[in-house]
């Protein structure tokens, strides 16, 4: 407020400026309130954290100790089963010789069953270190851990790139995909063909793996992804089905995916989408402009 005056007349008038401050009060109440929703929510998220992580860690703990306590009459039964075939070398009839085979098979397929469980929970929750990892030698070494027979040809590009990611998962899902090729090719003769092969589409990586096996029909496009899935009885061929499942988790846990083309009779080939990071990500995210 402020006061009109002159020396003759004195006091002629007052200038007063009023304004309504309800809505910046009531502004200010409404922050206010969303500060306190906002660390309401925190303190929260914090307890959800904590419970998580303790969660995690009961249960990683409950899959060693069901890991340790399947295992061990699984091994007891596997070597009753040999000592059985050597004590009795000679004196048993081929009907029985080949029950203890059906029994030896099946522990090691529950031990498979076990394994390939075990690796599955454990998906996306242990500790990962982000280091470069050069394609070329990573690829190299996953081929050559699996050994496939001499008359099969696995195809791996001379240009793969360099990258920073999770090495480990990343070669896993490479050998479990170039495994399914070999393991379900249709030459009985253990001949055939697989080749990798790859294309950048700006911050992902998209890597082909391809098989001249016996393809897929399209009903199971989806389904071989599903955790236990087989196309064939387990009893005419050994498998788990549980590598591919575990290939679909770890690509959907770095943010890709994972899908296939497929003609019966002609071959199958997967494909997967990886994060293409060229530096460590914390010098990317130095070198990122703010846009805030």
């Amino acid at each position: 407020m402020s006061v009109e005056s002159n020396a003759a007349d004195g006091i002629t008038g007052l200038i007063a400026i009023i304004e309504d401050i309800e809505d910046r009060k009531a502004v200010q109440q409404e922050l206010l309130h969303r500060a306190d929703e906002l660390a309401s929510t925190n303190l929260m998220l914090a307890h959800t954290t904590a419970l998580l992580e303790r969660r995690n860690a009961e249960l990683d703990q409950f899959a060693y100790v069901a890991s340790h306590d399947l295992k061990a009459p699984l091994r007891a039964i596997a070597n009753l089963a040999d000592w059985l075939g050597e004590d009795l070398e000679g004196q048993i009839p081929a009907e029985n010789r080949h029950q203890l085979e059906l029994m030896r098979s099946r522990v090691q397929r529950m031990e498979g069953l076990i394994n390939g469980l075990l690796e599955y929970s454990r998906v996306g929750r242990r500790q990962r270190s982000i280091v470069a990892v050069d394609l070329n030698l990573l690829l190299e070494n996953v081929v050559d851990s699996l050994a496939p027979a001499d008359g099969f040809n696995v195809n791996i590009p001379s240009d793969l790139p360099t990258l920073y990611s999770h090495k480990t998962s990343l070669g896993q899902v490479f050998a479990n995909l170039i495994n399914n090729a070999i393991k379900h090719h249709h030459s009985d003769q253990g001949q055939g063909t697989v080749t990798v092969t790859w294309r950048a589409k700006g911050a992902w990586l998209e890597f082909a793996i391809a098989d001249d096996g016996p393809g897929i029909a399209p009903q199971y496009h989806d389904k071989i992804f599903t955790i236990f899935q087989t196309l064939k009885a387990r009893d005419d061929f050994e498998s788990t089905g549980i590598g591919l499942a575990v290939v679909k988790k770890i690509v959907e846990a770095e943010g890709g995916r994972v899908w296939l083309t497929s003609t019966v009779g002609a071959g199958t080939t997967f494909y997967f989408t990886w994060p293409f990071h060229k530096t460590p990500p914390a010098e990317e995210q130095q070198s990122t402009p703010e846009t805030q």
